[in-house]
């Protein structure tokens, strides 16, 4: 059999075709839908993590002082303003006196008009116990008659308890002049610890009802952030961890701490935990309340067990895995996972073992009859998102 000869037009064309075919199959294998996708893999090792907690929290102080009358009046004067300094019993304010004045002075002439009827009381009683020892004395001589003598006896009796009487009534007013003057002393604002001003919340001519405040102090040095912490990652939390507090205003200096306590009520709108994070040394300057700190708590040191890295972990059919390098190709395989730390490495508790080659990153997005190429590193932009 004679093959049919190709010549002129139809020689030409086979020439130009086969090599353009060679070409698009060459470069459809390498770059185009059919090349392999390219990967990045690491293998499994053994680890020992110390997983880290991430949250979000204010400055806040342990103890805050609101300070005001406890009954009502009219501020006459206020000598403190945001931001001082003051001293534990530095006077702040004071509310209008006059009326408890004008009740203390007549209270002591009142204690004055006490007195004097003490003095006469005791006087009637020395007289009439001397004229009850006089007729006492002219009853043996028979001086006197016993009816007499009884009726002294009564006069002298009754002086006693006039006198006792008086003593009784200057006791109650002399407590009454001295409620008068712990109400007076009550109606001055007074810092009850050392402290910084921190609200002003009246001036002088206000007139405030009893247990309005009318100054807030707070304690320096009694700083402390409140913290929460999603309820998920939060297993483990306990007082003593140390801890790293960076303040917004500060993102640059971040400050050492400790957990001081987690509170035993959560947010259940939040779902988050509530703990208190303290300084291990007293911010310079003092950061304000209420600013907004972040906080990484280190947790306690886990077991040794196989660790990836969280870029590795895919969803596929609804199931959470990693892509798993095997002699017959690429093969899934379905993990259960443990605590994580913030640089993205996690445990894996079921699925995986020492050693095991996994897909890191990729191209695209892999199936178990996907071709790859293994590469040292495939830039952020190509890198696939699917299936996360």
């Amino acid at each position: 059999m004679r093959w049919p000869q190709l010549r002129g037009k139809p020689m030409t064309l086979a020439v130009v075709i086969v090599p353009l075919l060679g070409l698009f199959t060459f470069v459809a294998l390498r770059s185009g839908p059919l090349a392999p996708i390219a990967v990045t893999t690491e293998t499994v090792t053994l680890q020992s993590i110390t997983p880290t907690l991430f949250g979000i929290g204010t400055v806040e102080t342990r103890y805050h002082y609101m300070i005001g009358p406890t009954t009502a009046g009219r501020i006459r004067w206020l000598d403190a303003q945001v931001g001082d300094v003051v001293a534990a019993g530095d006077v702040l304010g004071e509310m209008d006196t006059s009326e408890l004045d004008a009740r203390i002075s007549a209270q002591h002439a009142t204690i004055a008009s006490a007195d004097a009827r003490i003095q006469q009381a005791q006087a009637q009683a020395a007289f009439a116990t001397s004229q009850a020892d006089r007729y006492e004395q002219l009853l043996q001589t028979r001086g006197a008659s016993e009816e007499l003598v009884v009726s002294k006896r009564m006069e002298r009796d009754v002086a006693a308890a006039a006198v006792t009487a008086s003593q009784a009534e200057l006791v109650r007013l002399r407590a009454e002049l001295d409620s008068l003057q712990a109400q007076r002393e009550r109606l001055q604002l007074t810092a009850p610890v050392a402290g910084l001003v921190v609200e002003r919340h009246a001036d002088p001519g206000t007139t405030i009802v009893a247990g309005q405040a009318v100054i807030e102090v707070v304690d320096p040095t009694s700083l402390w952030i409140h913290a929460r912490f999603d309820q998920i990652s939060s297993q483990g939390l306990t007082a003593g961890l140390a801890a790293s507090v960076v303040l917004r205003s500060r993102g640059s200096l971040p400050m050492q701490g400790s957990v001081l306590r987690t509170e035993p009520l959560a947010d259940a709108v939040t779902e988050e935990m509530l703990a208190k994070i303290v300084f291990h040394a007293q911010p310079s300057p003092l950061p304000p309340l209420g600013e907004l700190a972040e906080v990484t708590v280190t947790l306690g040191d886990e077991p040794l067990l196989p660790v990836i890295d969280n870029a590795a972990i895919r969803h596929v059919n609804g199931q959470r895995g990693v892509w798993t390098l095997a002699d017959s190709g690429l093969k899934f395989l379905p993990i259960v996972l443990g605590r994580s730390t913030l640089d993205g490495k996690v445990q894996v508790l079921e699925g995986l073992n020492d050693g095991e080659r996994i897909v890191v990153y990729s191209e695209k997005a892999l199936t178990a009859d996907s071709r790859i190429q293994i590469v040292e590193a495939i830039p952020e932009s190509h890198r696939d998102q699917l299936g996360r």
